[in-house]
């Protein structure tokens, strides 16, 4: 029992999951309905499905940022792309004479996801062709993308009316929100390609050291463009979601610091920054700690202005919790438990 609870408090999970439990632990306070579900028209409503279903924009890029960073390397054009796909997707449908029409819908989205597919060539390409760093290679389209942006939406703020497009940020099926159903499709998808695969470990390999990995045979460049290429893929799905959720292509809005929350989501989910071993389970913790932080904020009646500080102070406290300090102290506490129930076997 004491080895489990020692595992248990080890776990690069724990502190995140210790800090989703106390983020609903203050909501419950704060709104003893926090928890309730209802049904209205077939459809679920309440904190925890507006917490999924809000939270999906930011799980999707973060899964497409977990595998960049697994590589040691950062994408910091998410945001960008995002604006991006949304102002190709809204430009389409408005330049349509029927915007409802499925087809029209369709081919908005599959063109908005090829450009979301150039993006992460490009990106892919600075990266491993030119050996550009990557926090350089992104920033460079991260700056020019929302300009790219405000060229397809010619500077305006696009509105569009197309149901069928609604649909994908606030439409339901069966009961649950589509943005959770496509935010799960995405995160399994990833899963499946990752878990104990060649692929999974050619991503560890690359991040724990490049040069072994290149001296080993491994061709880093195509899985560079890989990632990057799913990264900026995850990041137009996401554009699209959040774009047909205000029924609106704001250039300047748009994606507006979902970097940081991917970035944030990954961080405390315990992948580090320096690459090498990922989690994806951790990523998707993360997601639900920076969605509910931000629902907790209006609970509680804090001023939305202050999200960013109480985003800050939770990744500082996750981040100092995970620390090899931190870590040393709990290897060193279980090692004393550890002797202790010996001493107690012993004895008995």
């Amino acid at each position: 029992m004491s080895a489990l609870l020692a595992r248990m408090f080890t776990s690069r999970l724990f502190w995140p999951v210790v800090m989703l439990l106390v983020l609903f632990l203050i909501n419950v306070i704060a709104f003893p309905g926090f928890f309730a579900i209802s049904i209205r028209d077939g459809n679920l409503y309440g904190s925890i499905i507006d917490i999924l279903r809000n939270g999906a924009p930011t799980l999707i890029v973060a899964v497409g940022m977990t595998l960049v960073i697994a590589t040691r390397g950062i994408d910091l054009s998410v945001g960008a792309v995002c604006a991006i796909s949304g102002a190709v997707a809204c430009s389409i449908l408005l330049g349509a004479s029927d915007p409802a029409d499925p087809g029209v819908v369709a081919i908005a989205i599959l063109t908005a996801l090829l450009v979301g597919l150039v993006c992460g060539l490009w990106n892919g390409l600075l990266v491993s062709v030119f050996g550009i760093q990557p926090i350089i290679a992104t920033l460079i389209l991260m700056t020019a993308g929302r300009g790219v942006a405000m060229l397809i939406t010619e500077g305006q703020i696009l509105t569009v009316t197309s149901p069928p497009f609604k649909a994908l940020g606030s439409g339901f099926w069966l009961g649950v929100p589509i943005a959770i159903y496509i935010a799960a499709i995405v995160f399994v998808l990833a899963a499946l390609l990752t878990r104990r695969t060649a692929l999974g470990l050619l991503i560890e390999s690359v991040g724990i050291n490049p040069e072994a990995s290149r001296q080993a045979g491994v061709r880093s460049r195509g899985l560079l463009f890989a990632v990057y290429t799913f990264c900026a893929i995850c990041a137009a799905v996401a554009g699209l979601i959040l774009t047909a959720n205000t029924m609106a292509a704001d250039a300047n809005n748009t994606g507006l610091f979902i970097e940081l929350d991917a970035i944030l989501a990954v961080v405390i989910g315990g992948t580090s920054l320096a690459g090498g071993r990922y989690s994806l389970a951790g990523t998707l913790v993360g997601a639900l700690v920076i969605q509910t932080l931000v629902t907790t904020v209006y609970t509680v009646g804090i001023p939305p202005i202050a999200t960013m500080v109480f985003k800050a102070a939770v990744v500082t406290v996750v981040c100092l919790l995970q620390s090899p300090t931190t870590n040393e102290a709990l290897s060193g506490w279980r090692r004393r438990l550890s002797a202790r129930a010996g001493k107690g076997l012993a004895a008995a």
